[in-house]
């Protein structure tokens, strides 16, 4: 029940602010004590709702409505175990009543005994007028035990009671979308949209699915249709932006971006991408202002760094290159993906030494692409550090097993090394998996493969190739 009006909500709030500052006592129905500590919930103002529950069972001891309105801030403050017992001596007076069976599910929820609250709430849907909302709940339940199927069809009817659940229909998607159904996504969006033609949240939706499908066209008209409902609609701007992209047209993408940034305050994302749509169409001035602008907007987005940093990476301008590079990994020294560019940006000003610590970071923060182990590899190879550079290449062995651009590197510096068996061992692996690749040996290796054990292997594998 809410206040009929606001006239009647501000004179109940002020004849009670005034009872609790003044210590005389006003006389409330139990409705208004309702809507006091209601209002009070939603300001966020816990304390002064407590003392109108407090007050509110002193006038009305046998109000139901307050005693599970205290029940449910004991749940929510964790106090399970007294919340249990207060249920049980309601359950007693008025075991059809639908929140004891929801508050109840609240607590086995709590105590993440999911299976048990969907069962109580299913009790609830029996005896309540909300049947949207228990539903929604029961949903809920199913998605903390991962039951997307069910989660799915709860919120379902929850659509079915209101079409303008929006709620809901994010929860239907998220349901589609993990279980990989997108078509079953599409066809349940086309269904809702005959219902409800000028949901711009539905026309949204459905857009981002022809994308995840890669439908393009579809996917535009869709966003089309989301803003003609809604032409503020900043979302449906930047999606229609993503998709004019990938068909080429880079001029209406950043018009699409340019919408937004007029409807609202800049986002990171809108510049990143404009600043992209310009490097595309060859305008390289516009596109590093508009990364400029990505990092100043949101200087811990790693995707504005490493664009700024690939922009001039491109030019070839390694030493630019290298200061944003730097200027980001100063911000968050754990991205792994700017200790990468680090490294291959030292490598490319031939600063070895740094390059041999940016690729060591890079494998601690987990990179364990093949690139990474034999870019750092050589590295330690171009400063004579060959046992360091063995050790990184066995260990490159343990992801990769057999790779022969692995196995021919480890070859030439274990003969460099002068461990003829363990460089023999290495070669015949890496010509029995990719002869082929033999070329890049004798470029890595060109005074090894001048040996004449070396030219002799290779004859052999070459005679057995043939």
């Amino acid at each position: 029940m809410l206040f009929s009006s606001n006239e009647d909500q501000n004179f109940a709030l002020s004849k009670f602010e005034s009872m609790l500052k003044t210590n005389n006592v006003f006389f409330f129905d139990s409705a208004e004590f309702e809507d006091i500590v209601h209002h009070y919930l939603d300001a966020g103002k816990v304390s002064l709702a407590k003392k109108a529950i407090k007050i509110g069972l002193e006038q009305h001891p046998s109000s139901v409505n307050l005693k599970l309105i205290e029940i449910e801030l004991m749940v929510f403050e964790n106090k399970l175990d007294e919340a249990e017992k207060r249920l049980d001596a309601l359950y007693v007076l008025e075991s059809s009543n639908a929140e004891i069976y929801i508050q109840k599910a609240n607590i086995f929820s709590k105590r993440d005994e999911h299976y048990k609250a969907i069962e109580l709430l299913k009790t609830a849907l029996e005896y309540s007028n909300d049947q949207a909302d228990v539903n929604s709940l029961i949903g809920m339940e199913y998605l903390f035990i991962d039951d997307f199927k069910e989660a799915k069809r709860h919120f379902m009817k929850c659509i079915e009671a209101d079409i303008d659940d929006y709620s809901s229909l994010y929860n239907i998607i998220y349901c589609f979308e993990f279980l990989e159904d997108i078509d079953g996504a599409i066809n349940y969006l086309n269904g809702y949209i005959d219902k409800n033609p000028y949901s711009e949240v539905a026309w949204h939706q459905l857009g981002k699915q022809y994308y995840t499908k890669k439908l393009f066209t579809e996917a535009l008209a869709s966003f089309d249709f989301a803003i003609i409902a809604d032409d503020r609609f900043i979302g449906a701007y930047l999606e229609k932006g993503k998709v004019l992209e990938k068909l080429g047209e880079y001029e209406e993408a950043i018009h699409n971006y340019q919408v937004t940034l007029e409807l609202d305050d800049p986002t990171s994302f809108a510049y990143l991408r404009m600043g992209k749509c310009y490097e595309k169409l060859g305008k390289k001035d516009l596109a590093v202002k508009f990364y400029y602008k990505t990092v100043h907007e949101d200087p811990l987005l790693d995707k504005g760094w490493t664009a700024i940093t690939d922009f001039y990476i491109k030019q070839e301008n390694y030493q630019k290159a290298l200061y944003y590079i730097n200027k980001a990994i100063n911000i968050d020294t754990e991205n792994v993906s700017y200790w990468k560019r680090s490294a291959e940006i030292h490598r490319a000003l031939q600063m070895y030494e740094e390059a041999d610590i940016a690729y060591q970071k890079t494998v601690e923060l987990g990179n364990y692409e093949l690139s990474t182990w034999i870019a750092w590899a050589d590295i330690l190879k171009l400063l004579g550090e060959y046992n360091n550079s063995t050790h990184v290449l066995l260990q490159a062995l343990e992801f990769y097993p057999d790779n022969s651009k692995i196995e021919y590197r480890l070859a030439g510096i274990y003969f460099i090394l002068g461990e003829q068996s363990k460089g023999t061992f290495h070669l015949k692996n890496a010509l029995r998996n990719n002869f082929k690749q033999h070329l890049l040996f004798q470029k890595l290796f060109p005074g090894v493969v001048m040996r004449i054990s070396v030219k002799n292997i290779i004859s052999e594998f070459k005679k057995s190739s043939t």
